[in-house]
């Protein structure tokens, strides 16, 4: 809605195939808004002798499951194309479903040749050495159906050094990358570290990673920003690190680097509150240094709640969180999770008001997902009634909850939105005028172009308290 991405991942592998003497291409189809006749089309043209997708989401991928019937597909357009293609899958959800995707049903059988477990570059380049030698099935970090038994290796010891890692930037057209919220500019996705170590209970970030958190260096990292300035006319960059504010000495070394090339660029970022609060004293840093919008998981104003999903912080530090950006100056965005088992209406109005209270610039609401490689998956799974993956969107009610029907859900989700919002817009418009309510105003008029048509979702019968044209008017 706000932009397009850049498929960082992509970019990392096709690198990293390039550095074993390979040509590669990237074919965004996704953010080009093409269809499979055009994939189709595109791998008759380039006639390759490999074809790899994820299932992935540009930016930190945790949330990937509804990517995966379609990568799937993919590879089935590759076989039709030419058997004799080897397809490669990756991403979080093959690691852990292998067993799933490549196990034979009945007459049913994906078109997947490898599986590519956990951090995907190292394991690529050696797999595209083995296999022409036949050696293929015995490349570490990878699953496999070998006749019709579903084989997984030991896994692929993590990349020790992230700055060795070269993104084939030349590979992606640079004029599908755009953030749309004014002011507007070239975008791209840039990483600066791997990993998390935190439990939240719905994330697959700890368990793709396994426990393992690596950071690359604070001035590779500024090196790579002034390369993409220079040579892309990049406006904004979007860090896709589950965590990359873990160290502070770290981080504001990297904050201090930025400030002092003065790149004149915009930052997005997510990060959790407990390392907001931490910082304080340095937000004036974060400023500086180019943050203008930060994301961060309220998920819950239930203690017994927050305390099911891990998230190991609380209410009030998500206030005080919050307040302290605003001071800053700094956009804030705020997640709010509706639709748990528990639910009813009136904890639906309770998240409401939270949210109100919490008060960050932009609330989403997403709808609980139990990802089926999650913990909480086990402890919803007599709830789920939807198993069709590609619903998995954080939008489509997956569970059932004890009190509430998954039409009400729905409905909730259109009722959660248009109270936020229409709280909100007042707030904005009161604003003087400045950076900050020409990004919002801009921001808003672009969800109701989006979605303003859909903002009853089911059937809420929430009014429709403001418009596109009324925005326009502001």
């Amino acid at each position: 809605m706000v932009g397009t991405w850049p498929p960082l991942h992509l970019a990392y592998l096709a690198g990293a195939a390039l550095e074993e003497g390979h040509e590669a291409r990237i074919f965004d189809a996704m953010n080009k808004g093409l269809t499979f006749v055009d994939i189709k089309q595109e791998i008759e043209n380039f006639q390759p002798d490999y074809v790899m997708t994820l299932d992935y989401l540009p930016v930190t991928g945790a949330i990937s499951t509804a990517t995966v019937p379609d990568a799937l597909k993919i590879l089935d357009v590759a076989k039709e194309v030419n058997p004799a293609i080897v397809t490669l899958l990756g991403g979080p959800h093959p690691t852990f479903m292998f067993q799933e995707i490549l196990e034979i049903l009945g007459d049913k059988k994906n078109n997947v040749d490898y599986i590519i477990k956990g951090e995907p570059e190292q394991t690529l380049k050696q797999l595209l050495a083995a296999i022409p030698e036949g050696t293929g099935k015995s490349v570490k970090g990878i699953a496999y159906l070998d006749g019709t038994q579903v084989v997984s290796n030991e896994n692929q010891p993590h990349i020790v050094e992230l700055d060795s890692l070269n993104p084939a930037w030349h590979l992606l057209n640079w004029d599908d990358y755009q953030y749309r919220v004014a002011p507007l500019g070239r975008m791209a996705s840039i990483l600066t570290s791997r990993g998390c170590d935190m439990g939240c209970a719905f994330c697959s970030q700890r368990m793709f990673w396994r426990e393992d958190w690596r950071c690359r260096k604070p001035e590779k990292v500024v090196e790579e920003m002034a390369y993409l300035i220079d040579t892309y006319k990049i406006s904004f960059f979007t860090l896709i690190d589950a965590y990359p504010t873990k160290h502070r000495d770290r981080w504001e070394l990297y904050l201090d680097l930025l400030i002092e090339r003065k790149f004149g660029v915009h930052l997005l970022i997510e990060t959790r509150v407990e390392d907001i609060i931490r910082d304080a004293d340095i937000l004036h840093k974060y400023v500086e240094a180019g943050i203008i919008h930060i994301y961060i998981g309220a998920e819950s104003a239930d203690k017994d709640t927050l305390n099911s999903l891990n998230k190991g912080t609380d209410f009030e530090q998500n206030k005080q969180a919050l307040d302290l950006c605003r001071e800053a100056g700094i956009i804030t965005e705020a997640s709010f999770m509706i639709g748990f088992p528990n639910e009813t209406w009136d904890s639906i109005q309770n998240t409401i008001d939270s949210a109100i209270y919490l008060n960050p610039d932009i609330a989403v609401f997403p709808v609980v997902t139990p990802m089926p490689f999650t913990p909480i998956h086990a402890d919803m799974k007599d709830r789920i009634r939807v198993w069709d993956y590609s619903k998995y969107n954080l939008v489509t009610p997956i569970i059932e909850p004890f009190e509430m029907t998954m039409d009400e859900i729905t409905q909730a989700l259109g009722t959660c939105y248009m109270k936020f919002y229409s709280n909100k817009v007042q707030e904005i418009v009161a604003l003087e005028d400045g950076f900050k309510r020409r990004y919002m105003l801009s921001a808003f008029q672009l969800m109701m172009k989006d979605h303003g048509d859909h903002f009853d979702f089911a059937g809420s019968d929430m009014p429709m308290h403001f418009t596109t044209d009324s925005l326009k008017s502001y």
